[in-house]
């Protein structure tokens, strides 16, 4: 395993690999990250782990300075995966001063995450962008955790002719259905049991729709009312939205649609979501 800081050096190893997945995180891994390294490790042979906290995604009055780290613990786990390459950069590295280039992915960025975190995608997207410039993977993978942020990327990636292949994974969960999250570590013993009804009401919603419900505010109205039980619960949104466009669905067509919210538990805030379809 090579832990390569800069990025001339990486250009340098990864002129040696035909073919290279890469696997982009914020560091504190967890099983889901690992689930996206083995995946790509089974379908690229070579696999790079970026480990890069991006301060453009963080609002000015969210959690970059405390956002959890232990890099050394990463390494420890990423080992064990026999992981090949170990991207880490500065963030001078990746914005040196000066850098005033970022990427736009247009309505998709809007909603959702986008109009509660206003600018979170121009972030998410430059960085991504660079990455995937840098690294130049044959195949890049995202957990559907993230459901939103796929879809960003997916779009950048085609709008921008990008000859990488976006792989989506499935979201890894917790025996009781919590969806796996660096930020879980903020949560107290009583909100980590509060947090477990983020599942619950997008498996009531779910449910609802395997039974023939159709009607895209009915979903919602579901979710909210499974949410509104928990005391310790606010909603930040909870949507049906269509899985390209994210534009709210009044009615859900055959294909399905992406059922998603955004929920504080205590001072910790958490995102889920699941597909609806047959």
């Amino acid at each position: 395993m090579q832990v390569i800081e800069t990025i001339a050096a990486f250009r340098e190893v990864r002129s040696r690999h035909a073919r290279l997945g890469l696997v982009p995180t914020m560091g504190y891994l967890h099983e889901g990250h690992l689930s996206l390294v083995r995946r790509a490790k089974q379908e690229c042979g070579v696999v790079a782990v970026s480990i890069f906290v991006n301060p453009t995604k963080f609002g000015p009055n969210e959690d970059f300075a405390r956002y959890p780290r232990d890099f050394e613990r990463d390494l420890a786990l990423l080992k064990k995966e026999q992981t090949d390459l170990i991207f880490a950069p500065s963030g001078a590295e990746i914005y040196p001063p000066g850098h005033a280039t970022a990427v736009e992915v247009g309505a998709v960025t809007y909603v959702l995450e986008g109009a509660v975190r206003p600018g979170h995608f121009r972030g998410v997207a430059t960085v991504v962008c660079k990455l995937f410039n840098i690294v130049q993977p044959t195949r890049a993978y995202f957990g559907q955790k993230d459901a939103q942020q796929t879809v960003v990327i997916s779009k950048m990636a085609r709008d921008l002719d990008m000859p990488v292949e976006v792989v989506v994974c499935p979201t890894v969960r917790e025996p009781d259905g919590l969806a796996m999250s660096s930020r879980n570590i903020y949560l107290a013993t009583d909100e980590r049991r509060a947090a477990t009804v983020l599942y619950r009401a997008l498996t009531a919603a779910e449910e609802h729709f395997k039974g023939g419900e159709r009607s895209g505010e009915a979903l919602r109205t579901v979710m909210r009312d499974t949410l509104a039980h928990e005391a310790k619960a606010r909603i930040d949104y909870v949507s049906v939205a269509d899985r390209v466009s994210l534009d709210e669905l009044d009615a859900v067509p055959q294909q399905g649609a992406l059922a998603s919210m955004a929920v504080r538990i205590g001072k910790t805030r958490l995102i889920d979501n699941l597909v609806l379809e047959n």
